[in-house]
């Protein structure tokens, strides 16, 4: 990867809907060379999909929550698939401390949050905080090498 390549990802995180003729200018190569070079990066698994960002407040999701869970490592194979297909999960992450799984959820009510939360406390113990609000929302990775400047946004 170079920093033709570093510089068409951080474009791409930026936004993704930019034009192959926009990035084409930025990086100051033809468009279908950086067709290539995205189609390389898909191919490479650096690239892994392409997203919408969403407002969940004007969708009706008022309650955002982080819910730490403990699970013993028997309970994975039967725990991973039920979390899977629970719609409200925005994230499921397997981590260190004093709870084994970090879990961030989106729900319209603390009503259904509660009742989700009485459905996983069946695999542990649990605790819970809502978030008030975001600062920092979730953003892409910084690859801007340290002698280049960041990309104009």
């Amino acid at each position: 990867m170079d920093k033709i390549d570093i510089k068409i990802l951080s474009l791409l995180q930026e936004n993704a809907r930019y034009p192959l003729k926009f990035l084409a200018e930025k990086v100051f190569l033809s468009s279908p060379a950086v067709s290539a070079r995205i189609e390389r990066l898909e191919k490479q698994g650096i690239i892994k999909g392409y997203h919408a960002t969403l407002d969940p407040l004007t969708l009706g999701y008022h309650i955002t929550a982080f819910i730490n869970l403990t699970l013993e490592p028997h309970q994975k194979a039967e725990f991973y698939p039920f979390i899977e297909q629970c719609p409200n999960v925005l994230e499921c992450n397997c981590v260190t401390g004093n709870y084994s799984m970090l879990i961030k959820v989106c729900f319209p009510s603390t009503q259904e949050l509660d009742h989700f939360i009485g459905q996983i406390q069946t695999y542990g113990k649990t605790e819970t905080q809502i978030v008030f609000s975001t600062p920092v929302p979730t953003r892409g990775i910084n690859i801007i090498e340290d002698d280049e400047e960041p990309v104009n946004q």
